[in-house]
């Protein structure tokens, strides 16, 4: 007897992968809400399921599970569409191969590669796909599998990624709403960078405006630093020119609410409410945020801190005089100055 898989609830929406287009506007912005998507539709599953950043010498994953120290799978995301055909053959090649040899190299060992693809594959492909994966699995000793559009919808009705399903593919909106990607995962910041980043000047400008905790701070500068080497290290031109705008409409926010307090406390040695007024603009930006560039509301507040740390601005009258008392200290110090914004501006090297 055929016993019946997940179906999707009276009501709701198909789900259409094009959305990932729509959404983002453009075909990279596409790839990356595919994997954004990917990572959790993984995570429902198979706890600990975690994005791998690209970065040049990268290890040919995009999606994984388990230890780089030991046995791993591996989900490689291709946002190939309408269909997938013989063009595509080469890329599936080159990328299972880039796996088997950063595994090598970095001495883990896979032992499951799983493409996914948001479309299906045409007669020869499939016919190719097939003597290809069984002809691959013989050499390697590694299982292949294929979540094609059909599997992947078969997955996201299951119960278990109802709330993935909701985030990427409903496509109920309020008249007038603004549909946001989705931003990157927020990662933790382990006990050693959190003391490292005692060091920075981003930290010691808070201290200075009387802050005692600066926990979320730390996690907020880390993955929005995260993510500014992501996009600088990928040279996208389109996402680097919306992180420089990203940059640019971060520091607007804080000149503003700088002079601000600062008219209404000329002589005042500390600006009252500065932080948290222009942290909640942050927080709170949607339509004035670069719509290609997926950011959480942690990683929109980091930006401001990144600005920060690069001696741009700060939270007390006084701030330049603590950014090159700083400067100073770290050039004594031997310490590496922080990165700058011209370093994420569109052509620069």
């Amino acid at each position: 007897m055929l016993t019946a898989g997940p179906v999707l609830a009276a009501g709701e929406p198909p789900i259409n992968f094009r959305a990932h287009e729509v959404r983002t506007g453009n075909p990279a912005g596409a790839r990356d809400d595919f994997e954004q998507m990917l990572a959790m539709l993984v995570g429902a599953t198979y706890p600990g399921a975690r994005l791998i950043a690209a970065n040049p010498g990268d290890w040919a994953i995009d999606v994984l599970v388990g230890d780089l120290t030991g046995a791993v799978v591996i989900w490689q995301a291709k946002y190939f569409m309408p269909l997938v055909g013989e063009s595509h053959q080469t890329q599936i090649r080159e990328s299972f191969a880039s796996a088997m040899k950063a595994a090598k190299k970095h001495g883990h060992q896979v032992s499951q590669w799983v493409l996914c693809i948001p479309a299906s594959m045409d007669a020869p492909t499939d016919k190719w796909w097939t003597n290809w994966k069984q002809r691959k699995q013989r050499e390697t000793g590694v299982r292949i599998a294929l979540w094609n559009e059909v599997e992947l919808r078969r997955r996201l009705i299951s119960p278990d990624a109802a709330d993935v399903r909701r985030t990427y593919y409903d496509p109920y909106h309020a008249a007038g709403s603004v549909t946001v990607a989705a931003g990157p995962p927020v990662l933790p910041v382990t006990e050693d960078v959190a003391a490292s980043l005692d060091m920075t000047l981003f930290v010691r400008q808070l201290r200075e405006a009387g802050h005692r905790q600066v926990t979320s701070a730390k996690l907020q500068f880390y993955n929005a630093e995260l993510l500014a080497r992501e996009i600088v290290d990928k040279n996208v031109p389109s996402e680097v020119a919306a992180l420089v705008e990203a940059d640019a409409t971060v520091h607007g926010i804080w000149e503003a609410g700088f002079n601000e307090v600062s008219e209404r406390h000329p002589a005042g040695l500390v600006l009252p409410g500065l932080h948290a007024a222009v942290m909640k603009e942050i927080r709170d930006m949607d339509v004035s945020w670069p719509s290609s560039l997926k950011a959480t509301p942690v990683h929109k507040c980091g930006m401001m801190h990144r600005i920060v740390e690069d001696s741009r601005a700060g939270w007390v009258p006084h701030w330049e005089d603590i950014a090159a008392d700083h400067r100073g200290k770290s050039v004594d110090a031997q310490i590496p100055s922080p990165r700058t914004v011209e370093t994420v501006r569109p052509g620069g090297d």
